[in-house]
């Protein structure tokens, strides 16, 4: 029986480190508030120039590297992004060039900070179906372009990178064998304006009047989001964990969207985790969108916090809104 599973992981952070002093004083906010409000103490922005693209190549080569394949031999590359280099052509089809992949699709994929495990049961359904037998899945954020230094809400939360995993297609009939065992993904678009970017699309265009008025910047209702996260996240975890007939004790590891620290140990309690299996880099590179659950995860495995065996549940939440969930056999 067909079945996909992750052989490689690969993540990549700018190398300018941004602390606590320089996003808070602008904000009136000293380190430690902004660490008690989000557990965050540093986070890595992009340079002038550098793009989400660049991101991707470098995090997406480090899995082929880890994967030991060539990116030559993938069948596909998919790209999750909020920040893409441009409108179009597609992010994803810069990364093929520059990483020297074949004629293989390359497409951009958005579901905001949710957007990994979106990309990851494309792959996998792609996989089981037989249509392709090898791809790499990025997502990569500059999320620094985006935001307003005078906002509470963003202004220290925020940082950039990239994570990738090469997902391949294996043939097994053990039950216990290593792969994705499930993807579950929501939406809710009547929380479309909690998190958002106002202007710049054919709804509301560009123009000098949405640039005077900063309507190209992050926006988000940090309450309502928090509220939201951990209520749909909760409830789809559960659900996940009873389809197949599991508990929170069988769970060896869990790596959630690193959103902010507090979401995540609110989530850990009421799902009735040790706080030794909530695996968290926010400390470190902030929330990246769509590319912190992916960057998580492997520093993850290049930290030795994941064995072959472990139960690992994947958990993200976005604007959109959006959620999604996964179970992987390590």
């Amino acid at each position: 029986m067909k079945h996909s599973r992750i052989v490689g992981t690969g993540s990549f952070v700018p190398p300018r480190v941004v602390h606590n002093e320089e996003v808070g004083g602008p904000l009136g906010m000293d380190s430690d508030q902004i660490v008690a409000l989000t557990g965050i103490r540093t986070r890595h922005w992009a340079e002038p120039g550098q793009a989400s693209s660049d991101l991707a190549v470098e995090a997406g080569r480090r899995a082929c590297q880890a994967a030991g394949i060539a990116p030559r031999s993938l069948d596909a590359i998919l790209v999750s992004t909020t920040s893409p280099d441009s409108a179009f052509p597609s992010t994803a089809c810069h990364v093929q060039r520059a990483l020297g992949a074949g004629p293989v699709m390359a497409f951009d994929l958005s579901a905001s900070c949710s957007g990994f495990l979106y990309g990851l049961s494309m792959a996998d359904a792609m996989i089981r179906s037989g249509q392709i037998r090898s791809v790499l899945v990025i997502a990569a954020e500059v999320k620094s372009s985006s935001l307003d230094a005078m906002d509470r809400e963003t202004a220290a939360l925020f940082g950039d990178g990239a994570g990738a995993v090469v997902v391949v297609q294996e043939e097994s009939v053990r039950p216990e064998a290593a792969g994705i065992l499930g993807l579950r993904l929501y939406a809710d678009g009547a929380g479309h304006g909690l998190i958002t970017i106002p202007a710049g699309g054919s709804r509301k265009p560009s123009g000098s009047g949405t640039v005077r008025g900063k309507e190209h910047l992050l926006r988000m209702r940090g309450s309502a989001v928090f509220r939201a996260a951990i209520r749909h996240l909760e409830q789809a975890i559960g659900d996940l964990l009873k389809e197949f007939g599991l508990s929170a004790a069988d769970i060896t590891r869990m790596i959630a969207h690193q959103a902010n620290a507090r979401i995540l140990e609110q989530l850990r309690r009421r799902l009735g985790l040790p706080r030794e299996v909530v695996y968290s880099v926010i400390e470190r590179y902030g929330n990246t969108s769509s590319a912190s659950l992916p960057i998580a995860l492997d520093q993850a495995v290049r930290d030795h916090r994941l064995a072959a065996g472990d139960l690992v549940l994947l958990g993200a939440f976005g604007g959109g809104l959006t959620w999604a969930t996964a179970l992987v056999r390590w």
